[in-house]
């Protein structure tokens, strides 16, 4: 039986077993990511092979003592070496001086283990051990592709295993700027930025590489859309585009509208007072012949206009040619004051809802100016002028979504009669208006955001009623 003693030499092998270490952690927008290995400790069947040879001695010497011919003997040894081999012969096993590392697992018979993938026992040959259990080759696969992981690292989601290259492709975070995967920092991370509102997430080098943004909702450009070039330099997105207003005489209709919003508070403007939709030059050269001090912010968007001006208005609405503004007609309008007020200027090409809180907002102006308010700091009078701006969001958002014009604002008793003849929006609509009521609520100027939020506290605490009665006494905010 030297043979035999030689065929089991050096059969003391290693079976290779996984162990998954990892974390997974969304904090701070920084991600880490996990993954799992599969390493090469070592598992032997040395008992199972104990047993099998001595079940093949024991063969071996029952045949000895039923059979006296030499040459029988010789051909049952043959025929036993052979039913060995075969049965062994699965796959040369690696020796002990190698790293035996998966996928180049080995095993020999393991009894009673059953393999977690498809609850049958493991028997002869190959298999893993990870994640707590054991199992064959072809049955420790990918959750998402459903293909067998043959890498030596993996990924692991809940207890769920992944090729590193699939987990990848579904959970690690995509720039909706450039559809790439965004990068890792030096530390290794995942760092990124976000938008407060919309939650669209993008690579921080974006913030630096003249990606341009919707003039209107904020958002970026992604590389696989354009947006409209305006003549002014600013981009409009196809969502806001869709509802923009570009003329004056577009204009028209929601302004009627918003005056009678005020209207339906009790504070009627008797006076006509012109509106005119202006490019952003025009708005510019405007704010600068008021000899009054005006508070305006960073990018001025409507103008309240007290001083007599020439002023150049769009009198049609322009075409678009690809993907910028082309035949934009202007002509000039001599304004001339009849009251306090002498027009007001809006800047177009933005859509109906921004537009629509920006003429808001310019009218109590104009309301202010008309009812004999002295004036006010930078803090009350814009304050309370966002006020009015988010009050008619509101009621339009809330008109939109199918409300009732009663339940469009409660605390000040608004009538949003004519916003509610408009229907039920679109989804973006709808979600463009909170935006805009997002915008005023978060300002971080102290007149425009400060002073919005101590008016609209005011507000809801007393009515608007008295907090402008308030405000006309002693020009604060009670």
């Amino acid at each position: 039986m030297k043979w035999l003693n030689k065929f089991f030499k050096g059969s003391n092998h290693k079976i290779s077993e996984g162990q998954y270490h990892g974390v997974f952690a969304d904090e701070d927008r920084v991600w880490d990511m996990p993954s799992g290995s599969l390493d090469g400790n070592a598992h032997s069947g040395n008992e199972d092979l104990d047993h099998a040879i001595a079940l093949s001695l024991s063969e071996e010497e029952q045949r000895k003592a039923n059979s006296r011919g030499g040459s029988s003997q010789v051909d049952d040894d043959e025929e036993l070496a052979r039913a060995l081999q075969e049965s062994l012969d699965i796959g040369s096993p690696p020796r002990s001086n190698q790293s035996a590392i998966y996928p180049s697992s080995y095993g020999y018979p393991t009894g009673s283990k059953i393999c977690a993938g498809c609850n049958n026992e493991i028997g002869y040959g190959r298999f893993l051990s990870c994640m707590g259990a054991v199992w064959h080759p072809q049955c420790f696969r990918c959750h998402a592709c459903g293909e067998p992981i043959s890498e030596h690292e993996f990924s692991m989601s809940g207890n769920d295993p992944y090729h590193k290259s699939c987990y990848k492709e579904l959970y690690h975070p995509k720039c909706d700027v450039c559809n790439h995967f965004i990068p890792t920092n030096r530390a290794g991370l995942i760092e990124y930025r976000a938008h407060p509102f919309w939650g669209q997430r993008y690579c921080p080098s974006h913030e630096h590489d003249n990606t341009p943004r919707c003039c209107s909702c904020e958002r970026m450009e992604p590389r696989n859309v354009q947006y409209i070039s305006l003549d002014d330099g600013r981009k409009l997105c196809l969502e806001c585009l869709d509802s923009s207003i570009m003329d004056t005489n577009e204009c028209q209709p929601l302004y009627i509208e918003i005056r009678d919003f005020y209207e339906g508070m009790n504070m009627r403007i008797s006076q006509q007072i012109p509106m005119l939709l202006v490019e952003r030059q025009a708005l510019n050269e405007a704010m600068q012949g008021e000899k009054e001090g005006s508070h305006h912010m960073p990018e001025t968007r409507g103008l309240c206009l007290s001083e007599e001006q020439t002023v150049s208005t769009i009198a049609r609405r322009p075409r678009i040619g690809g993907n910028r503004i082309i035949d934009m007609f202007t002509e000039s309008r001599k304004l001339t004051r009849r009251c306090e007020v002498t027009a007001i200027l809006i800047l177009y090409g933005l859509p109906r809802l921004l537009t629509g809180s920006i003429l808001a907002h310019e009218l109590m102006h104009a309301w202010l100016r008309l009812n004999g308010f002295r004036t006010l700091s930078p803090d009350v009078e814009e304050g309370i002028c966002q006020v009015l701006s988010h009050m008619w969001l509101e009621s339009e958002v809330m008109a939109g979504s199918g409300s009732s014009s009663h339940g469009a604002s409660t605390s000040s008793g608004i009538s949003s009669s004519s916003s509610s003849k408009k229907g039920v929006r679109s989804q973006f609509e709808k979600k463009l208006g909170e935006f805009f009521m997002h915008q005023i609520a978060m300002d971080s100027s102290p007149a425009y955001g400060d002073g919005f939020r101590a008016g609209h506290a005011a507000m809801l605490q007393y009515g608007l009623k008295r907090t402008l009665d308030h405000i006309r006494i002693t020009g604060n905010f009670p």
